[in-house]
This record gives C-alpha cells, structure tokens and sequence, in this order.
C-alpha cells in the first residue's frame, strides 16, 4: 500500500473521535514490527523517527528513513513516517529529501515566547514544502534520562488558554500537550489529568498529541482517547518488549552468536506489543 500522509491519518482520526498510534523506530526491525502489529490490529499506524533515532545511527537520517519507507510501502495497512522531537532545525530541514510527510518540532524546552518564534518559522517552512507539523507546549520530560517534572513544576502541564494563543500565532497542525505522562516511563502509572485535557480540547482547534503513552495505563490511554487525543506516541514500551525477549533467548542459549536468532524474537515480541496496544484505543478503520 502507498505510504500514507501523517496529516491524513490524524485528521481522520480526530474526525472520528478515536486516535491514530505512533510508534518510535529506533532499527529496521522496529519498523517491521510495527507494521505487522498494525496488520494484525487492522488499523493505521505512524512510524516516527526521533532526532535522538537520528543521532544512534551516527547523525544520519536518511538511510533509516528509507528502510521504515519500505515497510510502510510493503503494509497491507496506511503506514505514514513522521520525524520527531526535532530541535535541530538543519535537521528538520532534511525532512522532506528523507521522505517524510510530517514533522514534530520540538522548542518546548525554550521560554514561551521563543519557543512561539521558532515554532512559527518551523511552520512556515514545512507548510511550503507541504508537511505536516506537530509542536508542544507545556513540558512532558522524561528525554535524555532526565527525570520527569514534578506535577506542579512550572511548564510540566500545558495551560488551555496559552495553548489556544500559542496554536493560533504558530499555524501548527497538531499540539503535543503535557496533561501528566512522561518519556521513558517503564511503569505504567503515570496519572493523565483529564480535567485539563478536556479544557484543552475545548480551546484548541487542532488534534491533541499524547507523548509519554508508554507509562500510561490501558485505561488511562482509553480515557485519554475518549477526551480528545488523536495521536498517542508510544516508544519505550516497544524496547521492554524487545529487550526483554532478547534477555530471555540469550539466557536460554547463552553459547549463540547469530544475532538473527534473538533479534527475530524480539522482533516478535515488539509486534504482539503493537498489536496488544493498538486494541485498547477506540475502534479504528482502514483508510
């Protein structure tokens, strides 16, 4: 199946109340799981690439790229490629050669105003080139090991009122909000503040994005879902199921070297975690 646009799948997930699932790619055989466990899941799915993704394969983004483009060609269900948590603008600006439909620029860490400014001109050029572009406000932490933000910390939760400001002075086509969630959770009690998440909904014009979905619970992602996020970015549950497998297979034979044997099962055990996830959201339909 032709590859999907990013835009296109949010937007006809938003319209339908239900949320399209993003999953992050770090090796090929990430992106191949992922695309299976969609298949099995008979729905759309998003394979994103991060800067960090970016900077593990030697700051090159294109050959990775190019591998998640073939699976997602090669699906049997709309499979788009998203480039995520950009803060290298030369790096954004590599977007488009490397195939992707879509972007998520990410200047959350700066002050209002600032992030405001490269947030904008971050708009202006994906638009003319024809992408599609995420931002966030608020700070939903947990990147490059550093701890998550306290619950009450200035900025670890997105204001409604700034958010409508903010959507409206940048042109972004969809919002990453903080509501409760962080990067890299490898336990799933992070607590989704759905009070805030409803009052964003209702000041923002475009989609919602959860990031941090990993420590969040099948309920709370569910919840979420039902208050308005369209896009749920999942990573670091991927990488337990695959470290995990991996762990097992190597204990099981700890004299093999072909590292086939064990990455096919971690493989496996990556799509089986697709899939399981991917049924908690409300129902989805092939585009």
């Amino acid at each position: 199946m032709p590859i999907a646009a990013t835009g296109d799948l949010v937007a006809e997930a938003a319209a339908q109340q239900r949320a399209v699932a993003a999953f992050n790619v770090i090796t090929l055989e990430h992106a191949e799981a992922i695309a299976e466990g969609a298949e099995a899941a008979g729905a759309p799915v998003i394979l994103q690439i991060s800067e960090n993704a970016v900077a593990y394969h030697r700051g090159r983004a294109r050959p990775l790229a190019r591998a998640a483009a073939e699976v997602a060609d090669q699906a049997a269900v709309p499979v788009s490629l998203h480039l995520d948590h950009v803060q290298s603008v030369e790096l954004l600006h590599q977007a488009a050669d490397c195939g992707f439909s879509s972007a998520m620029f990410d200047a959350a860490r700066l002050p209002y105003a600032e992030n405001l400014a490269a947030t904008r001109a971050a708009v202006v050029w994906a638009h003319e080139r024809g992408l599609w572009l995420e931002a966030e406000l608020g700070e939903v932490g947990g990147k490059n090991g550093q701890a998550p933000l306290d619950a009450h910390a200035p900025g670890a939760r997105t204001a409604p009122e700034e958010a409508r400001a903010f959507v409206e002075a940048t042109g972004v086509d969809a919002l990453a909000v903080a509501v409760g969630t962080s990067h890299a959770m490898t336990s799933r009690d992070a607590r989704i503040d759905h009070g805030l998440l409803t009052r964003l909904r209702t000041a923002v014009a475009v989609p919602l994005v959860l990031h941090g979905s990993s420590g969040a619970s099948d309920e709370e992602l569910a919840r979420a879902v039902a208050g308005g996020i369209a896009k749920v970015n999942i990573g670091t549950a991927l990488n337990i199921a695959m470290t995990g497998a991996i762990r097992d297979r190597l204990a099981r034979d700890d004299q093999g070297v072909d590292p086939r044997r064990y990455l096919a099962e971690g493989r496996d055990a990556m799509a089986q975690t697709v899939a399981r996830l991917m049924a908690v959201l409300p129902p989805q339909l092939v585009l």
